[in-house]
């Protein structure tokens, strides 16, 4: 019987720091800093509709990263992005983009799954300054009655001249992607993301011709991860 209670108390000191051994491993934090860049494509939701196509950019950045527990931690990031629209013209030989350059900050929530290789996703809210502008036209956008053929009957025209009045945009990113170590320190990761503007490009006034004007991208990117800790 004393020898039946002696294992017991040996079986459970040994469960208990294997327990504990666990616990503070489930517990470790892991810091790491990291670059990304890749592909905008974006469009602007707009109200009264224009026809579009997806707008390519570039976008790049810094990442920050902590993770404090198995399978969640928090992402910080700063990126250049540009973003804007291109105008369908269909059949008719005309052409027109607008490009908008915008520094953004990021703060993800990061749920991961995996250990040698990673399966993740991403969320959380974004902000963003404007920068600039570059448009790209075939023709005059503030002479169109003019032109001849141009289509003014029948079609949206007042985005290609109105300004930028809303300098500040936010919303909502979110992005699914995985991760490949390369190392202990070292990994890759690809995310495919997608953001959707809250606030509007355009003044939305009463007096105003847009009732929205909201931004949309859809990112493809490649980055680099270096643990810290």
């Amino acid at each position: 019987m004393k020898l039946s209670i002696k294992i017991l108390t040996i079986l459970s000191f040994l469960l208990g720091g294997e327990t504990l051994l666990q616990a503070q491993t489930h517990y470790q934090s892991n810091v790491a800093i990291g670059l990304k860049g890749g592909m905008d494509f974006s469009e602007v939701f707009f109200n009264p509709h224009v026809k579009q196509t997806f707008q390519p950019g570039v976008t790049a950045g810094i990442m920050v990263r902590y993770i404090e527990e198995n399978h969640f931690g928090l992402i910080g990031e700063l990126n250049f992005a540009q973003r804007g629209w291109k105008e369908n013209f269909e059949d008719d030989p005309f052409h027109y983009s607008r490009d908008l350059d915008y520094i953004d900050l990021c703060f993800l929530a990061h749920v991961y799954f995996g250990k040698r290789g990673r399966f993740f996703f991403n969320a959380g809210p974004q902000v963003g300054y404007y920068l600039g502008e570059h448009m790209k036209a075939n023709f005059d956008p503030y002479n169109m009655s003019n032109i001849p053929g141009f289509p003014v009957i029948n079609r949206i025209n007042q985005q290609m001249t109105e300004p930028i009045n809303i300098k500040v945009d936010y919303g909502i990113s979110a992005g699914l992607g995985g991760e490949f170590n390369i190392n202990r320190r070292n990994s890759i990761c690809v995310e495919c993301r997608f953001y959707f503007g809250l606030a509007n490009i355009f003044s939305t006034k009463r007096a105003d011709y847009f009732n929205a004007s909201n931004q949309m991208s859809l990112s493809a990117t490649i980055g680099y991860w270096f643990r810290v800790k």
